[in-house]
């Protein structure tokens, strides 16, 4: 006799847990200090979480349902740590995950990024992000969640192994535009994924980018998201891409092969309206693990 659904339903969360063979690792990265814009971001893992069994692990528009077990590294204590006393933490726990086939980093601001890309090697690795801006503000006044794009390039990442998707109108300036072009990077407008499809942009660039290294970060700074539809960043604006398109591409992105670890970042909690901003989460770690089941 199979099991009642009448109270309850297999889950994203039953994934997740001890399991030190499983292909897709998860790892909390709360950090918080140092954000332009003051938030809590630090509360993003644990609210993550919790939204993940009000999601089924089956997807009525293919017929299938998820199977790949996630192990839980648990999350990097990172409470009033800036993001220089960070890089090492956050750099060692991703390259501490690099025999599996995905590593997801569940922020926490946007500084993360920069030593989640050292975790997988700097030399070999290709950033994709996923953000409506550059992230190229100066590092003369130290690290924040404003320039860790700036950061790589200064650590020696070269700008063609960078592509950034969804930039958006009067949330940059001239000065990071020029940056962006004099340093080679692939720069896609929100307008040019609304107008060709997001999906249809990262596909190219992943392509791009697979052709340069050996394997490729990927930045989800969620603000890229449009804020009608996503209110839980600080930096989200109206005029952003579609919450679905977003959807979309993050399928993309999990059915690469070289895309070997990803964070979600930006996702602060204590601004959401309803439930908005964890289901949006919940849901993209859906489709995330739905395109790596697909390599």
């Amino acid at each position: 006799m199979t099991e009642s659904e009448a109270l309850s339903w297999p889950s994203v969360a039953d994934l997740i847990g001890d399991h030190p063979e499983a292909n897709v690792a998860l790892i909390g990265a709360g950090l918080n200090e140092r954000s332009l814009t003051p938030g809590r971001c630090d509360l993003g893992p644990k609210a993550f979480r919790a939204v993940l069994p009000r999601f089924s692990t089956y997807d009525v528009e293919t017929g299938r349902t998820l199977e790949a077990k996630v192990h839980d590294a648990g999350d990097l204590p990172l409470k009033a740590v800036t993001p220089a006393d960070a890089f090492e933490p956050v750099r060692d726990a991703t390259a501490a995950q690099a025999k599996r086939g995905l590593t997801v980093l569940i922020g926490g601001n946007n500084a993360i990024t920069r030593p989640g890309v050292h975790g997988l090697g700097l030399a070999r690795t290709g950033l994709l992000t996923l953000d409506a801006h550059f992230d190229l503000r100066d590092t003369d006044q130290g690290l924040t969640n404003g320039n860790p794009v700036q950061a790589l390039l200064e650590d020696g990442l070269a700008g063609e192994r960078i592509s950034q998707i969804g930039l958006a109108p009067f949330a940059n300036t001239r000065r990071a535009h020029e940056k962006a072009k004099a340093a080679g990077i692939s720069v896609r407008t929100a307008r040019a994924c609304r107008e060709r499809g997001m999906a249809a942009v990262v596909a190219e660039e992943l392509e791009r980018l697979a052709g340069l290294c050996e394997v490729i970060y990927v930045d989800f700074d969620i603000d890229v998201i449009d804020r009608g539809q996503w209110p839980a960043s600080p930096g989200a604006r109206p005029g952003g891409v579609p919450v679905q398109d977003f959807f979309d591409a993050t399928r993309v992105i999990g059915a690469h092969p070289k895309v070997r670890a990803v964070d979600l970042t930006e996702y602060d909690p204590s601004l959401e309206i309803g439930d908005l901003g964890s289901l949006t989460a919940g849901r993209w770690f859906c489709e995330l693990l739905a395109g790596f089941e697909g390599r």
